[in-house]
């Protein structure tokens, strides 16, 4: 989880203050049962089942902060024994730069703790 932390930190700028706010995220029944499947998923380890129950939440709901961090951070998972740079990083920090643009005070769930 620091990890994930310290790459927001990184990897993340603020929007212009000009910028207009975005909306509310709101979730479809459907985005939330993605993100659940994706994260019974995750916690068993199977991150490329993970990450297609994540994708189908995107493209339920594409307001939604927590579909896109658990894409995010399920690409960095495939991609964390790679290089850096690889490719799979950047499209994780992607898209977790578009879960804080969505909600710059999103909270990931893990285990049903907040945090």
């Amino acid at each position: 989880m620091m990890i994930t932390a310290m790459l927001l930190m990184a990897i993340l700028t603020p929007a212009p203050q000009d910028a207009p706010a975005a909306a509310p995220a709101t979730s479809s029944a459907s985005a939330s049962d993605e993100i659940h499947a994706g994260l019974t998923a995750f916690a068993k380890r199977r991150f490329t089942v993970a990450r297609a129950a994540f994708e189908r939440a995107v493209a339920a709901d594409p307001q939604s902060a927590a579909a896109h961090y658990y894409l995010g951070y399920t690409i960095y998972k495939i991609a964390e024994p790679k290089r850096h740079d690889s490719p799979g990083k950047k499209e994780a920090a992607a898209e977790f730069a578009k879960a804080f643009e969505l909600d710059p005070s999103f909270k990931p769930v893990w285990g049903g703790r907040r945090g």
